[in-house]
């Protein structure tokens, strides 16, 4: 599989392929992960975890346990990431450098390929960036709370996609 991601004059994302993350990129995974959400911060709550417990998860239980694959550069560097457990898309982040390049789309397009009946995943009601990049991808609502169910208590949408028969 294609390790990097080359760049069009655009500045949009090429024909690369996602690399399977290995317990090598532990690292590099999690401060994609801390960074993105940070950049984030007007559009979703604060981590509730300090940055060594997200290294410590991404460590221990995401890269052993979970699907988690990687868009790079040229020089390995991650640019974007999709975490895949079971039929949930868990994480999808892209570096806050390389937003509306095209990796998102192209690390959904991915995980419809690998989860062809369906997936699912959750978006903080405030995050209504991400809600229309799952709009625009088929993506619909199934079901939204008040946040009582997860760590940061604020309220968030499940959204579903099952592909066309």
């Amino acid at each position: 599989m294609i390790r990097s991601v080359g760049l069009s004059s655009n500045g949009h994302v090429d024909s690369a392929a996602p690399r399977r993350a290995g317990s090598e990129d532990a690292q590099a995974v999690a401060d994609l992960l801390i960074r993105s959400r940070r950049a984030a911060v007007d559009a979703i709550p604060a981590a509730v975890h300090p940055d060594n417990e997200v290294r410590e998860w991404i460590r221990a239980v995401v890269i052993p346990e979970r699907e988690v694959w990687l868009m790079e550069n040229a020089g390995s560097r991650p640019l974007a990431v999709l975490v895949l457990d079971d039929d949930w898309v868990d994480q999808l982040y892209v570096d806050p450098a390389f937003t509306g390049r095209g990796f998102g789309s192209r690390l959904i397009e991915f995980a419809k390929s690998r989860r062809p009946a369906g997936l699912q995943l959750w978006t903080f009601a405030t995050n209504t960036g991400a809600q229309r990049f799952y709009l625009r991808h088929g993506f619909s609502v199934a079901e939204a709370t008040d946040g009582s169910g997860n760590e940061e208590k604020a309220p968030d949408i499940r959204f579903v996609w099952t592909a066309p028969p």
